[in-house]
């Protein structure tokens, strides 16, 4: 772990950062985050931004966009030993600032981490409103995430007890 006093970066993240970020996803997958394999994140890196300190990849965090005016944060990790940091905000930040560049103007998340979403506005939903058309088109992905976000029949039930929440920009 680099000292609390080493300054924090948040950039977007590497080719270089991905086993890193594996390792820091595989402390969670399972239990509050859906499983990656190295390939998964090789090929979603573009998504990904990363706070580092002292050399050294802490937190990591994905901005997945769904559709022309919706993002979702996904796969946010911090290593256990940093917690408490804000890293993981600071993460957040940096893909909401992001989102808002990309002209998106929702952001989604399926967390367990409901009273830190919260801290950065999001708000818990029941569903989300697509038109039928989005609906259609994001029925048709290849992408785990998107099938578990629309809360497809081949998904397992979400008995798990995460929460959907929504931040509009």
């Amino acid at each position: 772990m680099a000292p609390s006093s080493t300054p924090i970066t948040v950039h977007r993240a590497r080719a270089g950062d991905v086993r890193r970020i594996k390792e820091l996803v595989d402390y969670y997958a399972g239990a509050i985050l859906l499983e990656k394999t190295l390939a998964n994140l090789f090929e979603d890196v573009t998504e990904f931004w990363v706070a580092e300190s002292g050399g050294r990849v802490l937190a990591c965090g994905a901005l997945h966009v769904l559709w022309e005016d919706l993002g979702e944060i996904r796969t946010v990790a911090t290593d256990p030993s940093s917690r408490t940091r804000g890293l993981g905000r600071a993460v957040c930040e940096a893909i909401i600032a992001e989102a808002r560049r990309m002209g998106l103007t929702r952001l989604f998340v399926l967390t367990f981490e409901v009273s830190f979403f919260a801290a950065m506005g999001f708000e818990p939903i029941e569903e989300l409103d697509l038109t039928p058309e989005s609906f259609a088109e994001l029925r048709s992905s290849y992408d785990a995430g998107v099938a578990e976000f629309l809360d497809l029949p081949h998904v397992k039930p979400n008995t798990l007890g995460n929460t959907r929440m929504l931040k509009y920009l």
